[in-house]
C-alpha cells in the first residue's frame, strides 16, 4: 500500500512539474519572440528614418558647393538644455 501511494505520487508530481515547465518554457520563448519582434519594428523604423534623412540631405545639397557639411553651417540649430 505504501508502494502504491509513493508511485501515484511520484507519477502526480512528475505530471505537475512536466505541465508547470511546458508553461513556463511557452512563456518565455513567447516572451523572447514579442522581444525579438519589437527591436526587428525599430530598427525598420530607424533605417527608414535614416533613409529619409538621407534623401532629404541629398536634395539640400548644393552639387557645386563641394558637397561638405560645413558648408550648411547655420543651416543647423541644437539645443543644449541648462
Amino acid at each position: 500500500m505504501f508502494r502504491s501511494r509513493l508511485l501515484w505520487f511520484s507519477l502526480g508530481f512528475s505530471v505537475s512539474a512536466a505541465a508547470i515547465s511546458q508553461f513556463v518554457w511557452k512563456d518565455l520563448l513567447v516572451d523572447r519572440y514579442a522581444l525579438s519582434s519589437d527591436m526587428k519594428n525599430k530598427f525598420d523604423a530607424l533605417e527608414q528614418r535614416v533613409e529619409n534623412l538621407e534623401s532629404v540631405a541629398y536634395q539640400n545639397s548644393n552639387p557645386s558647393g563641394g558637397g561638405s557639411w560645413g558648408s550648411e553651417r547655420g543651416k543647423f540649430f541644437f539645443f543644449f538644455p541648462k
